[in-house]
């Protein structure tokens, strides 16, 4: 009998302080997709609490054998995983055979913090896309960037339109879009202060205040994590 081919393996790993959105948003959109199996995966399968949510029953990182797209979610826990090295090296090994590398948010500074995005465009959240420089990457502002291989989003919510991005990719773009019909993706937001050059000048100002004190901490990390990538 002929060997059926096997499924599109999408991983997803997570890691503590994840943001769940950026992953369960795709992951609700990828799940849909003809043939492929998605992954969610931690170190050692440990549950992983998410901004009041406990997300359970996941496949140990360390065990998920293969990858044909890997996709790396960001979170406030985004500049420790940088520098999990156990982490890290699971993301390298899975990203070294994956077709596509792909992330949401600054997920794209795991990505970057492994070595995938020297010379690359990739896009990350409004407020730390800047530290994808130290990584030798190129910032793209857009929503979702893509170089190659490499499909980025943007901050959080970007994750829906990036979903449905890699899914034109990987299953064509009619299918993504009944997928779109099917959830009823037709975005119409109350606000229009989505990105700072939307904003009003007190909103920005307000979450510029909010996130201050992580400011340095991760400008640290990810200048530490692309020290360590020096001599790779």
């Amino acid at each position: 009998m002929p060997q059926t081919a096997a499924k599109l393996q999408i991983v997803i790993p997570l890691f503590p302080g994840v943001t769940h959105l950026d992953f369960t948003g795709p992951h609700q959109v990828l799940s849909r997709a003809p043939d492929a199996e998605v992954i969610v995966a931690s170190l050692g399968g440990r549950d992983i609490a998410a901004e009041g949510l406990v997300f359970t029953g996941l496949a140990d990182l360390a065990r998920v054998e293969r990858c044909d797209l890997l996709c790396v979610p960001g979170g406030y826990g985004a500049a420790e995983a940088m520098l999990d090295e156990g982490f890290m090296r699971q993301v390298r090994r899975l990203g070294a055979q994956s077709r596509y590398l792909t992330s949401v948010c600054t997920g794209s500074l795991i990505l970057a913090a492994a070595g995938f995005l020297r010379g690359k465009r990739a896009a990350c959240h409004w407020a730390w896309r800047e530290l994808l420089e130290p990584f030798g990457a190129i910032v793209d502002e857009r929503r979702v960037a893509r170089d190659g291989n490499i499909i980025t989003g943007g901050g959080v919510t970007a994750g829906l339109d990036f979903a449905f991005t890699v899914l034109a990719e990987i299953a064509g773009e009619d299918f993504a879009k009944t997928v779109q019909l099917g959830l009823e993706y037709a975005p119409a937001p109350p606000f229009d202060a989505g990105r700072p050059e939307l904003a009003p000048p007190q909103v920005l100002a307000a979450y510029s205040r909010r996130i201050g004190p992580l400011v340095a901490a991760r400008r640290a990390a990810a200048e530490e994590a692309a020290r360590r990538l020096l001599p790779v």
